[in-house]
């Protein structure tokens, strides 16, 4: 994950401007659950990373309601993406407000852990579509969006490669190939092995139930069948400029220099600015040769949002809470400390966050992106086909049977 950048006086002074953010607008009414002097303690689950961030967030809430309540917030760390299970797992116990990964939402809204947002007409217009859309089950905004930034696109190293090198995927493996180094990708993760299917008119999705899945990127009509983009991952595979490394073992290679082009996100841009310095470049992923055509290649994307628990015994201040940190300023605090893209429209468009080549490199690629939306079991088929792939399909199996063996998997109900 990102490493914490916290400049003492640059965090005063957002401090301020948070507070100063609502400053000008008339108090509002003090929430039923808690008169003016009282006791509300609220507990907020939040990424590890985050806790520097929030600790600033509650210092200006509470400095901004002070006399209206004695509050009590407690952080406590909690992985995003698998939130859902530690809140379904004791509802009434769980935190007040909590940070998760949009795919959750729908299963939280429907075992009763989130109630519909009740000013959601407000929040909708102050945030992207994409982030409402994720944020929403059936029409009903169920969480703040926080942030738009849950997806990949290409780093890349200027002193190797050019932009118009980036838009193939071939020339960048030729490129590597000629310069003895590595344009890497995680093959054993299935969420970025869907970049070959996701533009070639073979489907993957959730079907009605919300729980399993449809597929067929095993399909045999159409222009691009699933054995041609078998044999395209194959090809890649075959590089000498490829290889298929972890997000972890994409940095170990950036750092050691053996490596000068992956897919990776927002969170390693940090690392990778560090490593390369001026010459790191971020684009959106480039197209990729297929049935003798070129085809961009797609990625799944996804958004943080926050969450207040239908069972909090302060449900009114909580809301409160959950608004302050998805405001338009929190979330330049979050982009400036965290490097994550804000969800909220006015602070995506902000020349500090449009600065940022990462995250003007996803904002590129969102145009070829789907939101995450896929069963349990699409993960472990797609990544054990992948890895065959990678490996340059070691037991001469026909590409057909793996790709129905992977899509047998993948519906299973």
């Amino acid at each position: 994950m990102m490493k914490k950048r916290i400049f003492p006086l640059l965090l005063s002074l957002w401090a301020l401007l948070l507070t100063a953010a609502c400053g000008d607008q008339a108090q509002p009414p003090v929430p039923e659950d808690g008169d003016a002097g009282g006791t509300v303690e609220l507990t907020v689950w939040g990424a590890e990373e985050d806790e520097a961030l929030l600790q600033e967030l509650f210092t200006s809430f509470q400095s901004h309601y002070a006399g209206q309540a004695d509050f009590r917030i407690t952080y406590q760390p909690q992985g995003e993406s698998n939130c859902k299970d530690a809140l379904l797992g004791d509802l009434e116990g769980g935190a007040d407000v909590f940070a998760f990964a949009d795919d959750q939402v729908a299963a939280l809204a429907a075992a009763g852990g989130l109630d519909p947002v009740e000013n959601a007409s407000s929040i909708r217009a102050a945030s992207l579509s994409a982030a409402v859309e994720a944020a929403s089950v059936g029409g009903e905004l169920y969480a703040y969006p926080l942030t738009a930034d849950n997806g990949y696109f290409l780093y890349y190293n200027k002193a190797y490669f050019t932009q118009e090198d980036v838009r193939s995927l071939e020339r960048m493996l030729d490129a590597a190939e000629q310069a003895g180094r590595l344009v890497v990708m995680d093959w054993s993760s299935a969420w970025y092995v869907y970049a070959f299917f996701g533009n070639t008119g073979l489907e993957i999705g959730l079907n009605d139930d919300g729980l399993t899945n449809y597929c067929t990127w095993n399909g045999t009509d159409g222009p691009i069948r699933g054995v041609d983009v078998a044999q395209s991952m194959l090809s890649i595979a075959a590089s000498p400029g490829f290889a298929s490394r972890t997000d972890t073992e994409f940095l170990d290679g950036v750092r050691d220099g053996s490596v000068i082009a992956g897919v990776s996100g927002v969170w390693n841009a940090v690392a990778v600015q560090e490593a390369w310095g001026e010459d790191m470049g971020a684009a959106r992923l480039p197209s990729y040769s297929c049935a003798g055509q070129q085809v961009q290649m797609a990625s799944f994307s996804g958004c943080k949002l926050i969450g207040v628990n239908a069972y909090s015994q302060h449900p009114e201040w909580a809301a409160r809470l959950a608004e302050w940190i998805t405001s338009e300023s929190g979330q330049r605090l979050r982009c400036e400390m965290r490097g994550q893209g804000p969800a909220n429209t006015s602070a995506a468009n902000s020349p500090e966050v449009q600065a940022s080549p990462a995250i003007a490199a996803l904002l590129a690629q969102s145009e070829f992106s789907q939101l995450q939306r896929v069963g349990g079991k699409f993960w472990d088929p797609v990544a054990e086909f992948a890895g065959s792939m990678a490996a340059g399909n070691p037991t001469g199996a026909s590409l057909q049977a793996q790709l129905d063996r992977m899509v047998e998997g993948v519906t299973a109900r």
